[in-house]
C-alpha cells in the first residue's frame, strides 16, 4: 500500500498530477481542492495517497493531508459514491466545507457535485453524520470563518448579520461564507455594505 508520495511535482493535469520520487513518476488523482493547494511544478512535495485496485486497473488519489484522504475514503464507504463521484465532491467543496455540510444536513451544497444528486446526498449525510469530527470541523471553521480586514480581525457584528441575512434569501452558509470571503472588508462598513457586495459576488 502507498500511504504517501514525497518528491518533485513534475505535471499539472486538470485532474491528476504527477511526482517524481526514487526515479519513479506516479500519477496521481487529485480533486480541485487539491489543486488549489498545489506548489510551483519543479518544487518539492509530499502528497498522502490511497491506492485503489479494481478491475479495471489500479489508481492512486492525492490529498494534501491525512485528514482529507479519511474524507475521501469515507465517501467511497457511502453505496453509490466511487472514486470520481468522491472527486467531484471534493472539487465542489472543499473537505471542511463537506464535514460542515455533513453535521448542519446541508444536502443542497453537496448535490452541487457533478454527478451526485439529492438521493445521493442524502445518503452521504445520513451515513456520514456520526463519522464526522467535530473537532476538525472547529478548526476549519477558525480559520474560515476569520475575514481579514485593513486594521485586523473581525469575526462577529456585520459579518455574522450579512451571513443571517443570506442564508433568509435562501443562500447556503456555505455559499454566504464564500462570497464574504471575496470582500476586502474595513471596520467602517455596515451589514448593508457587506451584503450588497456580497450578493454581487454569488451573481458573479
Amino acid at each position: 500500500m502507498i500511504s504517501f508520495v514525497h518528491g518533485i511535482l513534475c505535471e499539472i493535469e486538470e485532474n491528476s498530477i504527477v511526482v517524481e520520487a526514487g526515479g519513479l513518476g506516479y500519477s496521481i488523482n487529485i480533486p480541485g481542492s487539491v489543486l488549489r493547494e498545489l506548489p510551483a511544478i519543479g518544487e518539492e512535495i509530499k502528497i498522502f495517497t490511497h491506492f485503489s485496485v479494481r478491475e479495471d486497473g489500479q489508481s492512486l488519489y492525492g490529498f494534501m493531508r491525512k485528514e482529507d484522504r479519511e474524507m475521501f475514503r469515507s465517501l467511497l464507504s457511502v453505496n453509490g459514491v466511487g472514486p470520481k463521484g468522491a472527486l467531484g465532491i471534493l472539487t465542489a467543496l472543499s473537505p471542511d466545507e463537506l464535514r460542515r455540510a455533513i453535521v448542519s444536513s446541508d444536502a443542497k451544497s453537496i448535490s452541487r457535485a457533478q454527478g451526485i444528486g439529492a438521493k445521493t446526498a442524502q445518503r452521504i449525510i445520513i451515513d456520514l453524520k456520526d463519522k464526522v469530527d467535530l473537532n476538525d470541523i472547529f478548526a476549519g471553521s477558525v480559520s474560515e470563518n476569520t475575514f481579514t480586514v485593513s486594521s485586523g480581525i473581525v469575526q462577529e457584528g456585520p459579518v455574522d448579520e450579512a451571513v443571517e441575512a443570506l442564508t433568509v434569501l435562501g443562500y447556503s452558509r456555505l455559499e454566504a461564507g464564500r462570497a464574504i470571503r471575496k470582500i476586502n472588508i474595513t471596520q467602517d462598513m455596515k451589514t448593508e455594505d457587506i451584503l450588497r457586495l456580497a450578493l454581487k459576488n454569488i451573481k458573479m
